[in-house]
């Protein structure tokens, strides 16, 4: 099933880049959002290219087949990009794709070689925030590139936010899957450097939760946020982004309603969702209440975000599910929820 998933995902890429992005433009998942008004200068990561080098690198866990990773590297092949392995890809440290030293040295080594454009994570799993204080923050800054994936990723997106000052991107990892929403929008994101207008609700599959507005309206703001309970395991530490005035997205998978319930206790209590412009809850695959347990995940979200007196939605395409859609983390965006939409408002890439 994997290996078949991987091939399948290099056909559908390959030689398709214009044909697959300007499909979903048309199929209304992704469009172009007007002009955003002058933003502050900043340096930004450069914007990818046919033939470029991108690293593979594993933040977290490493692969369950370690074999895998010749798939993985074809994946990246068929997006028009040629991977290069980072030293340490494929070191196995107990559930950790090697040591804490080592998974931070290759991160460290590819934001300094200056003929890697962009890093991939192989996979989430555990072990991103271990590697937080490892960081070369100093060289990360001075080399802005992009750092694409999720799950675990979600500790280096939130530290890139508050420690970089430059855009990551949350999309699938490398050794995921890769369908037609996730791609259209990373390519408008990183190949095109355009300003997409997403259509965040789920066509495909069951969802879970289903797509629901709690609280219609628009809000702007920086978006940031990701896999809640590696953003939960992060409130009151310094890797943490000030979320005053962002539009906060969350997602998890295998987590029992009341721990999520938890979860957004601790989000709430900290005093983080009082300070948000808007929420975008996606996905919460493998969450379904157990037993006699009755209260499912939206109810969860309908009780946290339903008084907050912010637009608010559940049941985005955000998640471990298939065909995510990718999102620029640490990027302007304009949430409307009544109409299921998130509009970048600037580039993320040069």
């Amino acid at each position: 099933m994997q290996r078949n998933g991987a091939m399948a995902n290099r056909r559908m890429i390959l030689g398709q880049v214009p044909r697959l992005a300007l499909a979903g433009a048309l199929a209304g998942s992704v469009g172009i959002a007007a002009p955003a008004g002058a933003a502050k200068p900043r340096v930004l990561p450069p914007r990818l290219r046919s033939g470029d080098t991108v690293a593979l690198v594993e933040p977290a866990s490493p692969l369950d087949d370690p074999s895998r990773i010749d798939e993985v590297a074809a994946t990246i092949r068929g997006m028009g990009l040629v991977p290069r392995l980072a030293p340490n890809v494929g070191a196995v440290e107990g559930y950790l794709a090697g040591t804490d030293e080592q998974r931070a040295a290759d991160i460290n080594a590819m934001y300094a070689d200056p003929a890697v454009r962009a890093l991939f994570a192989v996979r989430g799993g555990w072990g991103s925030a271990r590697i937080l204080p490892l960081l070369n923050w100093d060289l990360i800054r001075a080399n802005p590139k992009l750092m694409i994936g999720f799950s675990d990723i979600t500790a280096l997106h939130l530290a890139f936010a508050e420690r970089a000052g430059f855009p990551t991107i949350h999309a699938p990892n490398a050794g995921g899957r890769w369908s037609v929403d996730s791609w259209n929008s990373l390519w408008w994101l990183a190949f095109a450097g355009a300003g997409p207008v997403l259509d965040l609700r789920r066509k495909t599959g069951n969802p879970a939760p289903a797509f629901e507005v709690l609280t219609p309206g628009r809000a702007e703001g920086r978006l940031l946020g990701g896999n809640l309970s590696v953003l939960s395991a992060l409130v009151g530490t310094p890797w943490m982004p000030d979320m005053t005035g962002a539009v906060l997205f969350l997602e998890d998978v295998g987590e029992a309603p009341y721990r999520i319930d938890r979860m957004m206790s601790q989000l709430a209590l900290s005093g983080m969702l009082g300070r948000v412009a808007g929420v975008i809850f996606g996905q919460c695959t493998g969450c379904s209440p157990g037993g006699a347990d009755s209260v499912s995940v939206a109810d969860v979200m309908r009780h946290h975000l339903g008084g907050l007196g912010v637009p608010a939605c559940i049941g985005a395409n955000i998640g471990h599910v298939t065909n995510q859609l990718s999102l620029p983390s640490g990027a302007r965006t304009r949430f409307d929820a009544g109409e299921g939409t998130l509009a970048v408002l600037e580039a993320i890439v040069s």
